[in-house]
């Protein structure tokens, strides 16, 4: 048997190829949308991938699921859920498919998954039990896709929180708990393969490790651990969970329906600053925060080129809108495969900071400051304190008075603030602060990032001691 877990540092996500190395064929599990890296990670180890499989309809990326299935692999999509959280592309089409349920089994050469629905995180998602059958008839481990992660467990709020569909928190989270219980009656000795680690906004508390086992799992996870009594348990999962990104919804939404279809990465053409001025589309700058602060295009968007790049181009761009990059020309192939995984699909052109750094012609600015001249200002009535951090974050201590929006749910919020007055928006180190400086810079406002660090407000705040930290 071939096992290959592949992991996406930006996604915090985890897709895997399994193989039966007697037949050479191989299935791809919660694939990305670029499916062309599993192909050749099969080719390199002889395999040819016959199926691929999701173990839920994602809702923080685009799953490659279609374009497998375009290539004429057959494609396994679960039939739990309901009505409305079906894979509505596979239904009645020409695909090679089969949709699944609970108790249902599939072979790959010699190896077999049992599905199991594991509803709660989403009312479809199903686990997969997996067992190599040229050596035993017991499953060695358990695909958890988005139930069961390294220390934590999925988070149920979502179809509420990110997909709209009001009251769904809590029965789900009810749903969840049952799923959890039957999760206690695995063996122990189960190697548990999850979707996502550290860094995902899909659990509250990943670890960073890539594999538990059911009995570390039952033993340690906090999770596990509160999930005594139903109502206990419901009352732990539901707190203190992330706001999710805005694009989550919209990730949903694009997996039921059907994503579009690929088949090879778009090819940006490499242009002049006058074009892409003259274009109507959105710049997308991914240099660092003070590169951008310094001069910018004006309207133009910061996605810093690091581990928040598809999560803030997700948040803050459009799927229908042409995008334009500053980007290093060596880093332009992985940003396309790291747009079009969140959806973002209309790449069209392309300079480099050295082209931008060099013309001549007028940039924006940003003007950044430090927490001591917040505290000069704060108290003017024209001024508003806006902190990008998360709820969790805000509760532990923030500037009395400031307004609280976490950076990646800020464009739904922009009609809540007041052009009227400067906005000074921060939040832990001046990161989150800078995208979230340049959305509303775009939008109309005057704004100051701040640059610095929240520990440092504390040296501050006795000059305007109603503005203290609130604890």
């Amino acid at each position: 048997m071939y096992f290959k877990q592949i992991f996406d540092k930006k996604l915090a996500q985890y897709s895997y190829i399994i193989g039966c190395q007697a037949n050479g064929e191989a299935i791809v599990i919660d694939p990305l949308r670029d499916i062309d890296q599993y192909h050749q990670l099969a080719e390199n180890e002889g395999l040819e991938i016959t199926a691929a499989a999701d173990t839920h309809i994602h809702a923080d990326y685009v799953s490659g699921l279609r374009e497998f299935a375009e290539q004429g692999i057959k494609v396994y999509g679960s039939d739990e859920g309901g009505r409305d959280w079906k894979y509505e592309w596979l239904i009645d089409s020409d695909y090679n498919y089969e949709l699944i349920t609970g108790g249902d089994s599939f072979s790959i050469g010699n190896i077999r998954f049992d599905a199991v629905h594991t509803p709660g995180h989403t009312p479809e998602s199903v686990s997969f039990l997996v067992t190599d059958g040229a050596a035993t008839d017991q499953p060695m481990g358990i695909l958890s896709g988005d139930f069961v992660f390294v220390g934590d467990i999925g988070r149920p709020d979502l179809l509420e929180t990110a997909a709209g569909q009001k009251g769904a928190m809590k029965p789900a989270a009810r749903e969840l708990y049952q799923s959890v219980q039957n999760f206690k009656d695995l063996p122990k000795y189960l190697q548990v393969w999850p979707a996502h680690g550290s860094g995902s906004a899909c659990g509250k508390a990943l670890g960073a490790v890539p594999e538990t086992t059911v009995g570390y799992e039952l033993r340690f996870s906090p999770a596990f651990k509160a999930s005594t009594s139903e109502n206990k348990f419901v009352d732990f999962i539901l707190d203190g969970q992330p706001e999710p990104p805005l694009y989550f919804g919209r990730m949903k939404k694009v997996n039921r329906e059907g994503p579009a279809v690929l088949r090879t990465l778009p090819k940006p053409d490499h242009i002049t600053i006058d074009e892409i001025k003259k274009s109507s589309g959105i710049i997308l700058d991914t240099r660092t925060g003070e590169e951008f602060a310094a001069g910018h295009l004006s309207g133009s968007l910061l996605a810093t080129f690091d581990s928040n790049f598809n999560t803030i181009a997700g948040s803050y761009a459009e799927a229908d809108e042409d995008l334009y990059l500053v980007i290093e020309e060596q880093n332009l192939e992985q940003a396309i495969r790291d747009l079009v995984r969140v959806g973002l699909d209309n790449v069209k052109g392309y300079i480099s900071p050295e082209e931008l750094k060099n013309w001549t012609g007028g940039k924006a600015t940003i003007k950044s400051i430090d927490f001591e001249i917040v505290a000069d200002q704060a108290k003017d009535p024209n001024v508003q304190v806006l902190d990008v951090r998360k709820a969790t974050e805000y509760a532990e201590g923030h500037i009395s008075g400031s307004r609280n929006i976490a950076h990646t749910r800020l464009p739904e919020h922009l009609g809540d603030l007041s052009k009227e007055q400067e906005i000074l928006v921060h939040c832990g180190t001046g990161q989150r602060a800078s995208y979230a400086a340049a959305l509303l810079a775009r939008n109309g406002f005057t704004v100051q990032w701040v640059a610095d660090e929240f520990a440092n407000w504390s040296k501050y705040q006795d000059k305007v001691s109603d503005y203290a930290v609130t604890q």
